[in-house]
């Protein structure tokens, strides 16, 4: 048997497991990062819109999104290098977050501020004014768009919270490509295009089987799969403790050519109000993606690889109908056009960073949707949760505590327990 060996081996080369691998390695441990893709980043965070924000309903959340944001703002320096193919960057245009009773105005506003992020308090004409050409009509809760109710006339006029902070990261590839150039410098080692089809522990460490039969062998085991993470937990005979369930949703993202009056730049749009939110994109262009509302099925998958990665008219005209009812003067495409990616979504829309009940196999699951944000923070959390469960620690018992070293704030791990009582303080949206 052809075995290889490793102090960890993280499963999964997304924005999550790069960031991962490069952090333990800073911590000392030699790492194998194992994808089925061929290239970091060709999974689900492909698809990802990519959007840097600070709005989740959870002190622990904000806090992580908040250190997330200075350590993109200080990208060079949080990789240590300058990478061959340029350096991913944060467009700070800005986000508005409308009113609605899911997430109400008082208390993101208060969340927000105990962080110490910079918030203001829009009405009906500020947002005019960020977005002309926009109706701020007030239309919650979200209606199916083939519905008499989706045209019925608002009830009043919407405010927003706007973080002049937020943004997007245009090239979320590039990002990943960033943080596995800086592992590999590290000494991480890179198998890609494998898929792990055997797991499970022998004495004190996991052997991990590649379809090619080459086996890994290693104390720790990351499962950063993504939308695979479920299976890869199945494989390993873990996660039957888990009080969440985990399971993949496919998702999609349409692009549309944006109003003339909204220029080519302008502040995200996070409305929960009609179910979507809207970013600016390159050239004059939108994306339109859902936020999950209570009208609309849901699609679950029982294996990603069941996805289709085309656009439907059905999932196109649902939430592309809404973005025109909040712009008029959109123009709405007789085909669909834009991507499918599969979210690997927890029931209650935070992600999992945690051991499991089996010594040396931590997870990193749940996050697709809401936590490419946080990628370069979660690195260094995963690594502290890993380094202090060795060396003994009961993080069930005591949650570990994740210190923040750009901003200064703490993030208390049990709030991504999977162990958790259900998070009640969800919106039930990709938001969080």
């Amino acid at each position: 048997m052809n075995m290889a060996t490793a102090d960890a081996i993280v499963v999964g080369a997304g924005v999550m497991g790069a960031s991962i691998a490069l952090e333990l390695s800073r911590a000392g441990f030699t790492c194998v990062v194992v994808d089925r893709g061929r290239a970091p980043g060709d999974g689900s965070t492909s698809a990802s819109s990519g959007i840097v924000r600070f709005n989740y309903p959870t002190p622990d959340g904000v806090a992580l999104s908040w250190e997330s944001s200075a350590r993109w703002d200080a990208w060079e320096d949080h990789l240590g290098l300058v990478p061959d193919q340029g350096l991913a960057t944060v467009d700070r245009c800005g986000m508005a977050f409308l009113d609605v009773p899911i997430f109400p105005r008082d208390r993101m506003v208060a969340l927000l501020t105990q962080a110490g992020i910079p918030v203001e308090e829009w009405g009906p004409g500020d947002l005019r004014a960020a977005y002309p050409g926009i109706d701020a009509g007030r239309h919650y809760p979200p209606k199916p768009v083939h519905s008499e109710a989706f045209l019925a006339e608002p009830r009043g006029e919407l405010g927003a919270v706007y973080t002049p902070g937020a943004g997007y990261v245009g090239d979320p590839r590039l990002a990943v490509a960033n943080l596995a150039e800086a592992g590999a410098r590290q000494g991480v080692r890179f198998l890609l295009g494998h898929k792990v089809t055997g797991l499970r522990q022998v004495g004190t460490d996991w052997r991990v089987t590649l379809d090619d039969g080459q086996v890994l062998e290693a104390a720790v085991v990351v499962n950063a799969a993504g939308p695979w993470s479920s299976s890869v937990n199945r494989l390993a005979g873990v996660g039957d403790d888990f009080t969440v369930e985990v399971r993949p949703l496919r998702q999609e993202v349409h692009h549309l050519v944006a109003p003339a009056a909204l220029g080519e730049r302008f502040p995200i749009l996070a409305d929960a109000d009609l179910g979507i939110y809207v970013r600016p994109d390159a050239a004059g262009h939108l994306l339109v993606g859902g936020t999950e509302p209570e009208c609309d099925p849901l699609e679950w998958l029982d294996d990603p690889d069941e996805s289709d990665p085309r656009p439907t008219q059905p999932r196109f005209e649902e939430q592309v109908w809404r973005a025109a009812r909040r712009f008029p003067e959109l123009a709405v495409p007789n085909r669909a056009r834009g991507l499918a990616g599969v979210y690997d979504a927890a029931s209650d829309w935070t992600p999992v960073y945690d051991r499991v009940d089996a010594d040396g196999f931590f997870v990193a699951m749940a996050t697709s949707g809401n936590q490419f944000k946080n990628a370069p923070s979660v690195g260094s959390l995963m690594a502290t949760l890993i380094q202090e469960v060795l060396a003994g620690h009961d993080h069930d018992a005591d949650p570990v505590r994740f210190e923040a070293t750009y901003t200064g704030g703490c993030v208390d791990l049990g709030a991504f327990s999977r162990k958790r009582a259900r998070n009640t303080a969800t919106s039930g949206t990709v938001f969080g």
